[in-house]
């Protein structure tokens, strides 16, 4: 996917494969995309909107294919019946937190969104902090992989395409590590 992101695709379809990768994986093509941005072959507002809307559109997939399914399902299992009730409280009590923090949590991006539907948590409210959260994440790659990242390589003796190269890895690195279960 990352070959069509180059200097010849560089029309709507580079942020039509934007927006659907931010939605169904996250940071690898995000962070590819945000070099192109530091090497002035991609709009950075584009790069920034189609990740943003995509990785939200993800979110919102998972919240919205399992509200009000996921309770007559959980139900079937007489251990987490017995928990429902403590488990919707303390969802409830960080309505606010939860999706926020989904876009940042790689591991937990489909867990969130269930959790926050399966406690009902009203759909206005979600959307618009998933927003918020997509809009932070993707702004603060971009800055990390494009911008930041390249002045701070380059005090360390490297330019050039490394200079936008090693932002991204680190960043990729760095969301994996937080995805990461350990046994």
């Amino acid at each position: 996917m990352t070959a069509f992101l180059t200097a010849d695709h560089t029309g709507g379809i580079a942020y039509l494969i934007i927006f659907v990768a931010a939605a169904l994986e996250g940071e690898v093509i995000f962070a590819t995309a945000s070099v192109l941005v530091g090497l002035g072959r991609l709009d950075p507002i584009a790069v920034l909107v189609c990740g943003a809307l995509g990785g939200s559109a993800g979110d919102q997939f998972f919240f919205f294919a399992l509200r009000g399914r996921l309770h007559r399902w959980m139900s079937r299992f007489p251990r987490f019946a017995r928990r429902q009730l403590a488990v919707i409280e303390r969802v409830r009590a960080h309505s606010t937190l939860l999706p926020l923090a989904c876009r940042f949590l790689p591991g937990l991006r489909i867990a969130i969104p269930a959790a926050c539907a399966y406690a009902g948590i009203p759909a206005a409210k979600f959307i618009s902090l998933n927003l918020i959260s997509a809009f932070c994440w993707a702004g603060s790659i971009m800055v990390v992989v494009a911008w930041l990242g390249v002045k701070a390589i380059g005090a360390a003796g490297l330019h050039g395409i490394w200079g936008l190269i090693i932002p991204a890895i680190l960043v990729v690195i760095f969301f994996r590590w937080l995805a990461r279960v350990d046994a």
